[in-house]
């Protein structure tokens, strides 16, 4: 084999230990080192590999003082148990949780119990004094605006032990029909059972607008023939009080939100105004008192304080608390004009006598002159008497109050007539009036006014 054939073997020879050398080796498990992974320690225990944190720059003072307009940084989160936080990657025990109390009840639920607050203390009104055999005794007959008025009477003599307010009042009643209340026999019955009743009140009057029964006819509301038949419903009711001595105040029915409502109590109101004074009892007209400016239904309006209240319910019909008493009021000073009627007016105390200028004999027994009391009695006597004062003048009997009269109502005139023509002016007046204020010449000035600057005469 000459040279070049031997050359070229060795060739394939270290072709081939290179092909050997960089032949794959055998599949191996591989191994990741991560740091939360465990791995064996020497000690044959298992812990936890950190990784190296690297070069961490030292930290920085914290400085004392910053200007107004620097921010200043964030606190440093505080350690809440453990000492110092726990680096990255290290394994921290976890914290036992803490078990609550829980007060368990017999059944085995939780309780939960609730700290005990105080009462609170609600202002209760002042029981009514009793009223025992009280000398008055006031009698409400009516429909269910009767009973309102009763409590409106209630209130005003809540505090007069004599005077006792009874109410006879019933709903939906009325003087049309006899089978809900017969009036005239109702109050005969009861003034029969009571025969202490001073005074009697009727206000009846908004349920009547139905048809009365005439034998077998029904009769149509306010038509002449039902007018006639009212009348002498009225004049019933009325003898029932008058034959036992009762004086009467009969209070008108109040305007109501419906037009053709008020229209007909309007009539109401003529029928019962006219029957009470014929029958010499009092009547009692309440309308305006209830009304605007205009004469027509107010829901609202003074009180008796002057203070604006609600004095009509949602219906257009009742009262409120505060109509209520409202409308007793006016009820009320009849009936204590008639106590005062027939009580009689406290007659006015008499003037003192004047002492007499004769002096009294001196008695036996008396003291004598050089006495200092017995000398200034003597010379007392001795004066002259004054003149005596002349008689008190007898005033008229006033009522205790008066009609409610709104402040801020304004005045109209009669039937809306405005003032037609101009006012009359003598020449003088017109002439100084035109210099004074179409020329703005004052006007000369009067001798001894203020505005007078001549110099005297003389």
């Amino acid at each position: 084999m000459g040279w070049p054939a031997g050359r070229t073997l060795s060739r394939l020879v270290l072709w081939g230990l290179l092909a050997g050398l960089a032949a794959p080796g055998p599949a191996h498990a591989q191994y990741y080192d991560e740091g939360y992974a465990p791995r064996r320690a020497a000690e044959g225990a298992y812990g936890y590999r950190r990784r190296d944190p690297g070069y961490r720059p030292a930290p920085e003072p914290q400085r004392q003082f910053y200007w107004p307009w620097e921010d200043r940084p964030a606190a440093a989160p505080q350690v809440q148990d453990y000492g110092q936080p726990a680096p990255r990657g290290a394994y921290r025990t976890p914290r036992p949780r803490r078990e609550r109390e829980v007060v368990h009840s017999r059944e085995g639920r939780s309780v939960q119990r609730p700290k005990p607050r105080p009462a609170p203390v609600v202002a209760r009104p002042a029981a009514p004094k009793p009223k025992t055999d009280p000398a008055t005794q006031i009698a409400v007959f009516g429909d269910s605006l009767a009973e309102l008025l009763g409590q409106g009477l209630d209130t005003v003599y809540e505090s007069s032990p004599d005077v006792a307010v009874i109410r006879r009042a019933k709903g939906d009643s009325g003087l049309v029909r006899k089978d809900v209340v017969d009036w005239p026999k109702a109050a005969e019955d009861y003034l029969k059972t009571n025969p202490k009743v001073s005074y009697a009140v009727v206000m009846v009057g908004a349920n009547d607008r139905q048809p009365l029964r005439d034998g077998d006819q029904s009769v149509e509301p306010l038509s002449e023939r039902w007018r006639t038949l009212y009348r002498d419903r009225v004049d019933a009711l009325l003898k029932v009080f008058s034959d036992r001595k009762v004086p009467v105040v009969w209070v008108g029915e109040p305007p109501m939100k419906s037009d053709t409502l008020s229209a007909d109590i309007t009539s109401l109101n003529e029928i019962f105004r006219d029957r009470v004074q014929r029958a010499g009892g009092v009547y009692v007209d309440i309308w305006p008192a209830f009304v605007d400016e205009n004469n027509r239904y107010a829901a609202t309006g003074p009180d008796l304080e002057g203070q604006q209240a609600k004095l009509r319910t949602a219906d257009g019909v009742h009262f409120t608390q505060a109509g209520a008493r409202k409308a007793a009021h006016f009820a009320d000073v009849e009936i204590k004009r008639l106590i005062e009627a027939k009580g009689g007016t406290p007659t006015p105390p008499e003037a003192v006598a004047a002492v007499s200028p004769e002096a009294p004999p001196p008695a036996a027994g008396t003291a004598k002159l050089d006495d200092d009391a017995a000398i200034d009695r003597l010379i007392t006597a001795m004066l002259p008497s004054l003149p005596e004062p002349p008689g008190i003048p007898a005033l008229p009997v006033k009522p205790a109050a008066g009609p409610v009269v709104p402040l801020t109502r304004t005045e109209v005139a009669p039937n809306g007539q405005l003032v037609t023509g101009r006012p009359r002016i003598d020449r003088d007046t017109g002439y100084t009036l035109e210099r004074s204020l179409n020329r703005g010449i004052a006007p000369p000035p009067q001798p001894g006014r203020a505005d007078d600057f001549r110099w005297p005469r003389g």
